[in-house]
């Protein structure tokens, strides 16, 4: 294997940002993906990557919009290459009681934690069986074993990750790509720390 390409979703903040600098410091070219919407922020992340002489490209995409997706991977192969590690991270958390849990707060949950990891694994996956390698690794949570109260939305997405993984490890395994999901605890980043400090 030649060229060394990581693409991490939602790698602009927390868990995200910590992966790209650890796979940017074992001599990956890493794109850390972010929401077009935040294409600000990103650029502050990039610049303090730089200066730790990090050298980490940002690709923005909408990891609930398919096209965009797709879009994000051609881009990917056209300016370096085939991916050869790809890691879904990008997540939300839109928790309430199922009492108080609205239709679209369910449902922005399961585009973005469960329907996105879809969206990017199918583009990156025909780039990856190409070559005849790949690494996939999707960011899960022990609450999709456990449940969590007021996760009604979020357990079900992380524990659909589970069954994502499983599966296409056994599509891909023959081409040389292996599917593995890694299901942190609550760690400090942004998104646990909105969490009640009780729960």
């Amino acid at each position: 294997m030649t060229t060394k390409i990581a693409l991490i979703t939602g790698g602009t903040t927390g868990l995200g940002a910590s992966i790209c600098e650890t796979l940017a410091d074992a001599g990956y070219h890493v794109f850390a993906n972010h929401l077009p919407l935040i294409q600000e922020q990103a650029l502050a992340f990039q610049q303090e990557q730089q200066q730790q002489q990090r050298n980490i490209e940002l690709i923005a995409a909408d990891v609930t919009d398919h096209q965009s997706c797709i879009d994000m991977a051609e881009e990917i192969a056209t300016k370096k290459g085939a991916v050869s590690i790809l890691v879904n991270n990008a997540g939300i958390t839109r928790d309430a009681t199922i009492k108080k849990l609205t239709a679209e707060n369910w449902q922005k949950v399961i585009d973005t934690n469960l329907t996105g990891l879809f969206n990017v694994s199918k583009p990156i996956v025909e780039q990856m069986r190409d070559q005849g390698f790949g690494r996939i690794v999707n960011i899960s949570s022990v609450n999709a074993q456990r449940g969590q109260f007021g996760q009604t939305n979020y357990s079900a997405a992380k524990a659909g990750v589970h069954g994502f993984t499983k599966a296409l490890a056994q599509e891909t395994a023959r081409y040389g790509i292996t599917v593995n999901t890694v299901s942190p605890g609550f760690i400090a980043t942004d998104m646990v720390k909105t969490i009640p400090e009780d729960q």
